[in-house]
Formats: C-alpha cells, sequence, structure tokens
C-alpha cells in the first residue's frame, strides 16, 4: 500500500475517505479520482476472500481466475496512477466534525473529509464445527458461482441447507446433504432432494478427515461414522463490518433473509444519514466480486454528484454576493 502518512495532510479535508480497500472500494476511489476528486481509502488489509488466493476469483470477464489479492494489487496501482492514495489502517470511529467527517484509525490517526463511503465488507461467521475454519477457502466453501465449477463431479457434502443441496446438485452426481442441526425437510424437499439424486444423512457433523495429503476426506458424524466427501459446502452468517458507524446514527441491521446482518442503504448505496454511503457485502450480503465493483462504481457516481451540487449552489451564493 502507499508509504503516504495520513497525518502528513495537516488540517487537509478530502473530498471522499473510502473505509476499506476491497473490489468496491477501489472501485469506487478510481472512478472518484478519474473525475478529480481527492480521495483517500483506508484499508485493515484483511479481504473476505484471502482464503480463496489459490483458488482465484470467478466470474469476472476477463480476469477469470484472477487472485484476489492480485487483483487488489492492481486495484490499488490504478487508484493511486489517477492521484487517489491508499493507505493501510483500522477505522474505529467516525464523527461529524463542523462541516467535515473525522476519521480516526485505531493508532490514533485522523484524516477529515467531505463524505464518507464505506466498502468494509462483512466478516464470514462459520457454523461451529471443528477444524471447518482452517479449511475454509480450500476444500469448506459456500457459493456455487465462485467455485461450483472447480468442484464438478467430486464427492460433495452439504452442511445442514437445503437450498445449497439445490444448487450444487447441478455439479456432480455424488451430492450429500448432511441435516447436520438444520430444519426438519418437508415432503416436497424430500421429493425434490429424491428426484436430483441427492442422498441425505441424518445426525450432526461434528469433526473432519483429511487424508495424507491434507485434503479433505470426508464428514465425521456424532454416532463416529465417517462419510465420504472431499468438499463440504457451509451457509455462514454474514455480518458486515460496521460498528464504526455508531456515532453518526448508521446502524447494522438484521438482513431481511435471516442471513445476517448488513447496512441498509437505498440503491445508490446512500445511508439515509446526510453525506454517507455504502457499498459492497457491507450492504449486499450475496454480492459476488463483479456486483461488489458495480455497486462500488454506482455510489462512486452518487457522493460525486451530491458533491457537485453543493459546490454549486456554493458557487451561486458567492456569485449573487458579490453582484
Amino acid at each position: 500500500m502507499d508509504n503516504f502518512d495520513m497525518t502528513e495532510a495537516g488540517d487537509r479535508t478530502w473530498d471522499v475517505v473510502v473505509v476499506g480497500g476491497g473490489a468496491a472500494g477501489l472501485s469506487a476511489a478510481l472512478n472518484l479520482a478519474r473525475v478529480r476528486r481527492s480521495v483517500l481509502v483506508i484499508d485493515a488489509g484483511e479481504p473476505r476472500n484471502a482464503p480463496a488466493a489459490e483458488a482465484g476469483i470467478h466470474g469476472i470477464l476477463g480476469r477469470d481466475g484472477i487472485s484476489p489479492l492480485e487483483l487488489l494489487r492492481r486495484g490499488r496501482e490504478e487508484v493511486t496512477a489517477y492521484g487517489g492514495r491508499v493507505v493501510p489502517g483500522r477505522v474505529t470511529g467516525v464523527h461529524r466534525d463542523d462541516k467535515a467527517f473525522a476519521v480516526t484509525t485505531e493508532d490514533g490517526r485522523r484524516a477529515r473529509a467531505r463524505r464518507l463511503l464505506v466498502t468494509t465488507g462483512l466478516v464470514d461467521e462459520l457454523p461451529a464445527v471443528p477444524g471447518l475454519a482452517e479449511r475454509w477457502g480450500r476444500d469448506v466453501l459456500h457459493c456455487v458461482y465462485c467455485h461450483g465449477w472447480e468442484v464438478r463431479d467430486r464427492p460433495i457434502g452439504i452442511l445442514g441447507t437445503f437450498h445449497q443441496a439445490l444448487l450444487f446438485s447441478r455439479m456432480s452426481e455424488d451430492v450429500t446433504l448432511f441435516r447436520h442441526t438444520g430444519p426438519d425437510l418437508t415432503d416436497e424437499q424430500w421429493e425434490q432432494l429424491a428426484a436430483l439424486g441427492v442422498a441425505v444423512v441424518d445426525g450432526e457433523v461434528t469433526g473432519l478427515e483429511v487424508d495424507e495429503a491434507d485434503r479433505l476426506a470426508g464428514a465425521r458424524l456424532a454416532s463416529g461414522v465417517v462419510v465420504p466427501v472431499r468438499e463440504l459446502v457451509v451457509t455462514p452468517r454474514f455480518v458486515a463490518r460496521a460498528g464504526f458507524l455508531d456515532d453518526l446514527g448508521v446502524k447494522v441491521r438484521e438482513h431481511p433473509t435471516g442471513a445476517g446482518e448488513h447496512l441498509q442503504v437505498d440503491a445508490s448505496g446512500f445511508t439515509g444519514v446526510p453525506g454517507v454511503w455504502a457499498a459492497g457485502n457491507v450492504t449486499d450480503l450475496m454480492a459476488g466480486v463483479p456486483v461488489a465493483m458495480a455497486a462500488g462504481i454506482t455510489a462512486a457516481a452518487a457522493v460525486h454528484r451530491d458533491l457537485v451540487m453543493a459546490e454549486t449552489e456554493a458557487a451561486v451564493s458567492r456569485r449573487t454576493a458579490s453582484g
């Protein structure tokens, strides 16, 4: 990241501070810098998809399979090429300071901004099965669009989620739904799974079996039985990284689907609090990288438009006063 120190800016007020340097944040910063906005990106350096660095990101036209870390590296270079700055830091608080926002990092550094764009993403809270977290992003996964092709035709286990079983049934003829601690299946769901050839296993999954090559080999039930699988699909609870916004009155809310917590915004990314926008997974729990990028661009356009209108109004007032 940029070696630029936020304190070097003195009393400078940035047009926009972007909190979070992932796909949404860097896309927003790139487009803001290209319309000559002064933009500072503060990034904690914890991309959600880092565990998938070897597998790569998929479904991005022209960049299919690129490492998520390489994508971010290129993004930072593109932002800085237009005069934007990207610095390391974890934002711990934001409050209004006169007509600007005062952004504070955990090490006490501060930056001032006319507008704030939050793109901090989310945290995946995984099911409490021993060994699951260590294999996250390798052979424990959650997205058929991100990784389904790569695991095609392998024995795939689904941990307790009927909908995921339907999605992954197209990727392999060997799909097993582990009931685990999930709800009882309806008669209709049993019929659908049977029609698709999806096996169903009762009992709680209490651990994973790994082979000598450090590959997932099976799911171990509370009974001690091990069911062979090479991939295990889970459904995390998605929790937005946004607690630092509490002083502004921007609150994390339960998602309507029950999948986790998010920031509620309108179509432009506006949070309802003047001067504050958000984009990416912090608002849209299901957004893949391309969708997060698009949301960042949409929010950047809205922020720029808001600044243009404020600047136009100020210019008219000055002209009227002087004329």
